[in-house]
């Protein structure tokens, strides 16, 4: 096996592409310094795989690819590749010319590739073991790598010999076999301790699967009487819907009486509109007879007017008329005494027309109130045959009070014609009216700002209770939000509390001994649940203990003794007991008190914890030579 050709191209000062051929003998590339000699060696360790840049006299991999010169361009890749005679099979592989070659471009990724067919870097050391050629083999010396061989340490000379003497294949193999035995070791000790934690539930997860198979049981039971139920209540509601349809059929056939009845009201009020306008028109014609009494009025003043000047024209004929005079006189006095009478009779007929006027404001707003109630009527037609009831009531009420303002109108007719001569101060009376109309307007706007006053003032309420409203649903959603925290924290407490009574995360030892504490009064707990500590205390004391808070204290040695036969006999397992009768916690305190006064030191750990007076030997015993100290420096000190 040699070396056959070695072709480069944009490999540091390689820009194009070369060919370096070896033939028999020896073959020598000279030049002078800065031409590039080294870098041919550079290129044969880099395409065997080497990953140092210092090596390569570099300062990181991208520097070994063309950077450019002032008239050439830098290039993106560079490749190297050599090609070996193989006509011994030296090398183990089917070809008798073997090309190793690596691409790296300037992006990061780069390639390693054997006869065109892309491999990995582990493919082309595995395949130049003890053979001498490689990155570190003794056949690439490169310059004072001669001087670095003789005074280097004995490891590296060690390699050298190693190489020449063909065993590096087996030291690497042997190393990653013992690198393999070590990984599947650690994967051993993990997959011992995932059993010991799933031994430690499968009595929970025993339990929970009982549990299970009974709920699919009463679940599938639960099922069958869901489907009979379902049966019983399609079977009810079935009938119920009968008995529904026939009361539709009933409530249809009287709402079909209350429509034909509704229809019969409806033409009643219609009759009652009709006689409305009736007398509608005959209000009008009386103020039309009292605008024509208003005329006569003025006819009869304009002839007192006349009457007036003919006594003056009289007065004047003194001579020929002295008797007419008088007669006038005593006819003036006569007409006097009569619009005196006339005057009376005016103030009889304005209470007359006020009364009657009142009288007909009150017909016109019972008028209003009848129209009113006729379509509060109309509309309860539609809410059931409760208010149809109460209309027909109504009716008989209303018919009399139809008849009563018949009656009524025909007074007034009667009365109409006496109103052509009682209604000569209809004009004072009409100015009085517009008097009180003005008077009412000005109440109305009074009673319109107080109405608006408490339109704002509603408004003001309104918005305060919306403001009440949000604010009790603000605090409804928190007190909601604390509900649920609240619910989360007892259930978590509760199984806490559960998972305490059965001793879960113990072992199954502990939980089996644990278990007999009711009937064996020797037992009195296990550590963890004899010590109380503060909660910044926990994990200082928790790693002071280690596996000791997994042991059961006793009250003396003969319980510890028959626990122990209790678990042998049942196969159960080992556990660690403290019968207090053998505890001597003074021998386990620190003598020397000047340590406790030292910087950082807050105490010793069985000072720091809770026990009850008949555990303090017990704590003095596990914790008594435990310094507690703020930080590692401080314990380090």
């Amino acid at each position: 096996m040699y070396l056959k050709s070695i072709e480069v191209q944009g490999f540091k000062s390689f820009a194009n592409k070369i060919v370096f051929d070896f033939h028999n003998g020896i073959t020598g590339i000279v030049g002078p310094n800065g031409s590039g000699k080294s870098n041919v060696a550079d290129a044969v360790r880099w395409v065997l795989g080497e990953q140092r840049v210092k090596q390569l006299r570099g300062g990181n991999m991208q520097d070994v690819i063309f950077s450019g010169t002032e008239l050439r361009k830098p290039l993106s890749y560079a490749t190297v590749s050599i090609t070996l005679d193989n006509a011994d099979h030296h090398l183990p592989i089917d070809y008798e010319e073997v090309t190793i070659a690596r691409k790296l471009y300037r992006s990061g990724e780069s390639e390693y590739l054997i006869n065109g067919n892309v491999c990995r870097l582990k493919d082309v050391n595995e395949l130049f073991y003890d053979t001498g050629i490689g990155k570190e083999g003794y056949s690439i010396i490169g310059q004072g790598q001669i001087d670095k061989i003789l005074s280097g340490k004995p490891e590296e000379r060690r390699e050298l010999f190693d190489e020449a003497a063909g065993i590096v294949k087996f030291k690497r193999r042997k190393n990653m076999s013992l690198k393999k035995l070590e990984e599947e070791r650690q994967n051993l000790l993990r997959v011992t301790d995932i059993l010991s934690e799933l031994e430690k539930q499968i009595g929970p997860l025993q339990k929970q699967s009982e549990v299970a198979k009974e709920y699919l049981k009463k679940k599938e039971a639960l099922k069958t009487y869901d489907i009979n139920m379902f049966l019983l209540e399609d079977a009810r509601l079935k009938s119920e819907i009968a008995a529904i349809d026939e009361k539709i059929k009933i409530a249809q056939d009287e709402l079909d009486a209350t429509t034909a009845q509704y229809n019969n009201t409806k033409e009643e009020y219609e009759e009652i509109e009709l006689q409305t306008d009736e007398i509608d028109n005959s209000l009008e014609t009386a103020k039309r007879q009292l605008n024509e009494t208003t005329l006569l009025k003025q006819q009869l003043e304009a002839q007192i007017e006349l009457l007036k000047e003919q006594i003056n024209t009289a007065r004047m004929n003194d001579e020929h008329l002295a008797q007419r005079s008088v007669s006038i006189v005593t006819e003036l006095e006569e007409r006097e005494k009569q619009l005196k009478t006339l005057s009376e009779e005016k103030t009889e007929l304005q209470k007359q027309i006020s009364e009657k006027y009142e009288q007909q404001v009150e017909v016109q707003e019972e008028l209003i109130r009848i129209q009113t109630r006729i379509a509060e009527l109309s509309g309860a037609v539609e809410d059931g045959k409760n208010h149809l009831i109460e209309l027909l009531n109504n009716r008989s009420s209303t018919k009399a009070k139809i008849q009563k303002y018949d009656t009524m109108l025909e007074q007034i007719q009667v009365q109409k014609a006496g109103l052509n001569q009682r209604l000569i101060a209809a004009q004072s009376e009409a100015i009085e009216y517009d008097e009180s109309i003005k008077k009412y307007e000005d109440e109305l706007k009074q009673i319109s700002g107080v109405i608006i006053e408490h339109v704002e003032e509603n408004k003001k309420h309104e918005a305060e209770i919306e403001r009440l409203q949000i604010e009790i649903n603000e605090k409804s959603d928190a007190l909601r939000e604390i509900q649920t925290t609240f619910h989360r924290e007892e259930s978590r407490l509760e199984s806490l509390k559960n998972m305490t009574e059965r001793y879960d995360g113990y072992g199954n030892s502990i939980r089996k001994v644990m278990e007999r504490k009711d009937s064996e009064k020797g037992i009195l707990g296990v550590v963890a649940d004899l010590i109380k500590v503060d909660k910044q205390y926990e994990v200082a004391i928790e790693t002071a203990l280690g596996g000791s808070i997994q042991n059961i204290v006793t009250d003396n040695e003969e319980t510890a003794k028959s626990m122990i036969q209790y678990l042998k006999q049942n196969k159960f397992g080992r556990a660690t007991f403290l019968p207090l009768t053998t505890i001597n916690g003074a021998s386990s305190l620190i003598k020397q008190n000047d340590v406790l006064s030292e910087t950082g030191v807050i105490g010793t750990a069985n000072v720091l914890v809770k026990v009850e007076s008949q555990y303090l030997k017990l704590a003095e015993h596990l914790l008594g030579r435990t310094i507690v100290v703020k930080n590692i420096d401080h314990g380090i000190a």
